[in-house]
């Protein structure tokens, strides 16, 4: 007969409970990481005037609500051979557009600009493919500064 010793049984079930317990505690310290991520991002468009500014289109998607985004204009002036960040300004609402349908095929209905100073700035996004593209927000990129136009 193979009899299991009382004392085997009890380490096994105590190395089985400390396993469970380590366990539990890296999918917590996982998921409490998780949230402290940087949120994912995607450029959508981007845009260089000359040889002085460069602009980009971000999505950026919402850490309360995976199916929310934040649009982030930001402009870029060269300075000493590299490109460094002069300004940058929210298109819309924050969390205000749908991650999916601007990260897709098409979510750029409308980005044009001209490398004039001030250079004008015209953004229009892809709401959702059945509401179509929002109205187009104006900008104008003066001195590296983004202000509504």
């Amino acid at each position: 007969m193979n009899h299991k010793s009382p004392m085997r049984s009890r380490t096994r079930r105590g190395a089985a409970a400390a396993l469970t317990v380590l366990t539990a505690a890296a999918l917590g310290a996982g998921a409490s990481n998780a949230g402290a991520a940087a949120p994912q991002q995607r450029q959508i468009a981007s845009s260089v005037l000359g040889t002085d500014h460069r602009i980009t289109l971000t999505a950026l998607r919402s850490a309360e609500d995976g199916y929310a985004a934040s649009v982030r204009l930001q402009v870029y002036t060269r300075s000493d051979g590299a490109w460094k960040e002069s300004d940058r300004v929210t298109v819309g609402d924050v969390d205000g557009w749908f991650w999916y349908p601007l990260t897709g095929t098409g979510a750029v209905c409308r980005f044009s600009t001209a490398s004039t100073e001030p250079a004008p700035l015209t953004v229009s996004l892809l709401v959702t493919p059945s509401i179509g593209c929002s109205d187009p927000v104006h900008y104008v990129v003066k001195e590296g500064r983004v202000y509504a136009g």
